[in-house]
Parts: C-alpha cells; structure tokens; sequence
C-alpha cells in the first residue's frame, strides 16, 4: 500500500467527485469531465440538475458523452505502472439499449429461461445508474417484473397440486419462488423514484396485497426484499388506501420485526408501522398484531442508538390509542424502558420518550400507574429534563406532566426534599 501511495497519479485522470482514477471518463455539455458512476449517481440518483464543478444548470442531463481518448490514455498510464503494482481498467460495457430488453424479455417468456433471464438482468442494472434508470423507464420490463411477483401468489394458492402433480408441480412451484425472489431483488436494486412507484401502484392496485402475500409465505430473502419494496410503496399511496390498509398487512410486518428477519428490515418494517399509524384504524390494528409487547422488548436489549429512536418512534404512534397506553403500563418493563431511554440514547430518543410519559400521564393516569411512575424514578427523570440540555418541547411535556399530577407526587416521600421545594407550580 505505501508503494502505490508514492504513485503520482497525473491529476487529469482523477474524477471530481470521487477524487479516485476514473474507470468509465464520460464528459458533460459543459466540457467537465467524470466517472460515469459517480456523475450519473449525482444526476440520477441524488436528482442534482447542476454540474458539480461549474455550478451550470444541465439543460441535457442526457447529454454524457464518453471521453474515448482520455480513457485509454488512463488505460496505457496503467499498462506502464503495472510493475508498480497498478491494474489496467478493463473497456466498460456499453449502456443498456433497447434490443437487449428486448431479447431478455423473449427468453423470460421460456419458463426454463425465467430465473437465468432475471439474473442477467439483475447484472445489467448493477452495472450503472443509466441502465437502472433505462429498466425504470421500460414499461414492458416493469411489467414483466410485476408479473413475475405475481406469479409467486398463484403458485403457492395452489400449494396442495404438490401432491397430485408431485414433481412436476414441485418444480414449477421452486421455479416460480426462485424467479419471484430474483424479480423482487431487481425491484428493489432499481432504488424506482416515486413516479415509478406510483406507475406500478396505477396498473397494480393489488401490488401491495401480493408483496403481503410474500411476506406471509416465503423465505427470509423474499421477505426482506418485500418489506423494503412496501416500505417504498407506502411512501406513494393514497389516504384512502392508507386507511383501508389490511390487518394482514400490519401482522405481517409485526412478524417481519419479531422474526428479525434483518437489522434492515426490522427498520424497514419499524418505518412503515410509522408511516401506516395515523390513518384509520391503523394503531389499534397494530396492537391487535402485538407490536406494542414486542417493541417494549426490543428496547430492553437494543443498542443501537437508530433503531431505538425508531422503536421509540413507533411506541409514540401507538401511544395515541387507548389500546397501545393500555398494553404499555401493563407490561412489567413498559414505563422502566421508556423513562431508562431519557438522556442514554440521543436527545432525539429522549423527546420521544418524554412524549411517551405525557400521553400515558395525561390519558391512562390511574393511581397505580402515577405510583409506578414515582418509585421507578420517572417523576425526579423528569425534573431532570427541566434543567438539563433538552429541547423547549421536551421541558415543556415534562412541566405540564408534573403539573398534571402535582396534588399526587408533590410532597412524595419518594422524592427528595431539593426535589419538593423545586415541584413547579
């Protein structure tokens, strides 16, 4: 490594976004020139319209152009440092076009070609941001893709044919799971913009039901492939269909966390609880499936500071029903573990768990439940909010849950003297 660090790389041939040897050199209307990865990440991906170097507004974000002559000029730079431990960049492969998709889609066709097909598929996306944005925008692949994950419903509808068809129907039904988990793991690799989704979701109202499907029946794979596709999808659908979400739906992606799929899919599963919980029904479905009990103890253990805060999130959202205040001071661990997270986790985390005790204090406040609060320690955590480094809101639900009670702790033998002359007003 200290040999190929005293390498002067000549500065030209270093991309200005990654600062690293460009493999792919492609130029810009404005005469600078990238790495093809990086630049069509900013252009595509991230959704810049300026070039990164002269701020230019890119009336053709089209407009790339390969830098033939530099490429090779980096190429024979390598080929004369190969002693020196440098490897020469292979050509790269020219972009997608139109007649290989259509080639891959005429082979998919042949059900022995299916699951080869996606692969290929699958390598030609990895390959650049161009090729992921081209599959995007080619409806015939989008609906192949669909296609294929809808298959995966009907193979497994009829899962009973395995015994009157026996092996024949036994390799249609792993053929079909193993092209649907292809399928899935190019839906999510294409990273779709929203308008994608919303395309799938015009043509697809049931999409969301398939994918639940999956998450229901298959392996852990497809799952995780699964609920990161709802995750997006979730993002792009309507109120109406917001509220009218399935229990099936809320089941299967509590079950998602309480399997532990994946650290990314519980967080995946964790955002879209999130994002269901205003609408309809919603928070008390969550309950129903469970989530409150299994959040509680996923905080006794967890150590990470993001899924805590995301947890905690979650718990928040749940809070704001009857039914999740009630599971929560139920739980041996409940009100201990959320009032534990103040101040050990992040100010975030604090907030949220600061809000946590205002609903349970200000909506589901039995006796029992201010007297648990006093001898775990939650009342004097809360003088603790008032005076250390919290946000205004936080003080502020810290204040108004202290009031609330005040005729109840204040004057506590469980809290200390200073803690008692201080008690707000």
């Amino acid at each position: 490594m200290e040999e190929l660090s005293s390498i002067e790389i000549p500065p030209y041939f270093l991309c200005p976004i990654s600062l690293q040897t460009m493999r792919d050199p492609v130029t810009l209307s404005t005469g600078i020139t990238y790495d093809r990865t990086s630049i069509e990440r900013w252009i595509f991906t991230d959704k810049h319209e300026t070039c990164p170097v002269t701020k230019q507004i890119l009336e053709d974000p089209d407009l790339i152009t390969p830098n033939h002559t530099l490429r090779r000029l980096i190429q024979i730079w390598c080929v004369d440092h190969a002693s020196d431990g440098i490897e020469r960049f292979p050509t790269p492969k020219p972009p997608m076009n139109k007649s290989q998709v259509i080639s891959i889609l005429k082979e998919a066709k042949k059900s022995q070609n299916m699951v080869d097909s996606l692969k290929k598929l699958r390598g030609l996306i990895s390959e650049s941001e161009r090729n992921k944005r081209f599959v995007e925008e080619s409806e015939e692949v989008m609906d192949f893709l669909v296609s294929v994950v809808r298959d995966y419903k009907f193979g497994d509808k009829n899962e009973e044919l395995l015994y009157e068809e026996e092996e024949l129907e036994c390799n249609y039904i792993s053929s079909s799971n193993i092209a649907c988990e292809e399928a899935l793991y190019v839906l999510y690799s294409l990273q779709l913009s929203q308008q994608g989704w919303i395309g799938i979701l015009e043509k697809n109202g049931d999409f969301i039901n398939i994918l639940t499907t999956i998450l229901a029946r298959s392996n852990y794979q497809s799952r995780a492939y699964a609920i990161f596709l709802i995750k997006s999808l979730v993002r792009v659908v309507s109120p109406e269909r917001m509220i009218s979400a399935s229990s099936k739906l809320i089941q299967e992606v509590v079950r998602v966390i309480q399997d532990q799929v994946s650290s990314k899919s519980t967080k995946a599963a964790l955002q879209v609880l999130y994002r269901l919980g205003p609408w309809g029904r919603n928070r008390v479905k969550s309950v129903e499936s469970g989530a409150v009990q299994l959040l509680i103890d996923l905080l006794l253990d967890e150590k990470d500071n993001k899924m805590c805060e995301m947890i905690l999130l979650v718990l928040e959202q749940l809070c704001h029903c009857a039914e999740g205040r009630a599971i929560l001071v139920c739980h041996g661990a409940g009100l201990a573990v959320v009032s534990k997270k103040i101040f050990r986790v992040s100010h975030v985390a604090s907030e949220c768990a600061v809000r946590v005790l205002h609903l349970v204090a200000k909506y589901s406040a039995s006796r029992a439940v201010l007297q648990e609060m006093v001898q775990l320690g939650i009342v004097t955590k809360l003088f603790l909010v008032l005076q250390m480094d919290c946000s205004m809101k936080a003080k502020e639900k810290a204040k108004e849950i202290l009031s609330l009670h005040s005729k109840v702790w204040r004057g506590s033998p469980c809290l200390s003297t200073q803690l008692n002359a201080s008690y707000p007003c």
